[in-house]
């Protein structure tokens, strides 16, 4: 009799225990994280970049053969004449984040960031500098885009970001990714048209560089992004779809490990001054977006300028649920 009682006892025992286990099994696979925890799949792929160029104006990807678009192929071809080329187009990128700082080789300093929970349970952020390296698809090892165009004028002119420049998800679920993405513009110097390509090459103004920052879809969420905004850091203002305010955020500025544990609540430029700083993009449009913007002001002659594509990681809308899918880049440039 006894040893029937400890038996069902026993049985008791992994019952609840099976339980216990099902319904944190079911908590986590329904909670919201910012950034993408570990264990994820975190890649948006593949990557699909066009450039536009319009009146009177000419891109070249190389600072010798002028045109009127360029494609992936165009960017990662320009090394046969551009040999100090470095156009990173990797097969799928993960989410970094940034200040827009540029150093002296005319880079702008990127941060990956990793999510680890601590014994306490606490996810902890930690970032290790990024840099990019010359490369296309599965070969590159690159966690963003980034690449240099040459524009090419016959006068002094303002240039436009058109209406027509847009981020989109490809797939047929948004899983909204797009909502995350941001686009920076690094001017890296000018030219006279005649110079020589090696001069025209080699431009970089180095830590002088000016840099905007562009941020597409700022206006809509879905409602994981929702949830992510409201559990991490404490914003309860959103709504799922669009119409929604412009959200700030805080960009990493320098690397930093897990033993600084710093938590993703306070991953912010008010709790961690030295290690996050307050980012307003220069240039930010909702979704569904009919105005062009004003981007830079151009010499006559050649201007280099060097192109980031990312994942913003400190945006409310780069979690879990948005990982994985088709992304596409149009950047349309036109005089004002």
């Amino acid at each position: 009799m006894k040893k029937k009682n400890k038996r069902k006892k026993r049985q008791r025992r992994i019952m609840l225990l099976l339980l216990l286990l099902l319904f944190t099994g079911l908590f986590l696979g329904t909670a919201t994280y910012a950034w993408f925890t570990s264990n994820q799949t975190v890649k948006v792929n593949p990557i699909d970049v066009n450039v536009n160029a319009q009146g009177g104006l000419q891109i070249s990807a190389d600072g010798q053969n002028w045109k009127s678009i360029l494609t992936n192929t165009d960017l990662i071809g320009a090394g046969g004449v551009y040999k100090t080329a470095v156009n990173q187009i990797p097969a799928a990128i993960e989410p970094v984040s940034t200040v827009g700082k540029v150093d002296t080789t005319g880079k702008m300093e990127m941060f990956l960031g990793s999510v680890t929970a601590n014994e306490q349970g606490d996810w902890i952020l930690s970032s290790t500098k990024s840099t990019e390296t010359h490369g296309s698809g599965e070969a590159s090892n690159g966690k963003f885009v980034a690449y240099d165009v040459f524009l090419k004028t016959d006068d002094n002119m303002t240039i436009n970001l058109t209406a027509d420049s847009k981020v989109e998800f490809k797939d047929q679920e948004d899983k909204g990714i797009k909502n995350a993405t941001r686009v920076a513009f690094v001017t890296l110097g000018h030219t006279t048209a005649d110079d020589t390509i090696a001069n025209i090459q080699g431009l970089n103004t180095g830590e002088a560089s000016t840099v905007k920052i562009w941020e597409p879809n700022y206006d809509v969420h879905t409602s994981y992004g929702v949830a992510n905004a409201r559990d991490t850091y404490g914003i309860t203002t959103l709504n799922a779809g669009t119409g929604n305010a412009i959200v700030p955020y805080s960009g990493i500025k320098k690397e930093f490990d897990a033993a600084a544990g710093i938590t993703l609540a306070k991953a912010n430029a008010t709790d961690q001054a030295d290690n996050f700083q307050a980012i307003t993009p220069e240039i930010q449009t909702p979704v569904e977006n009919q105005t062009d913007k004003e981007l830079f002001t151009l010499e006559k002659g050649v201007t280099k300028v060097r192109v980031y594509m990312w994942v913003e990681g400190q945006d409310v809308d780069c979690e879990n649920n948005a990982s994985g899918g088709q992304i596409s880049f149009t950047l349309q440039f036109a005089k004002k």
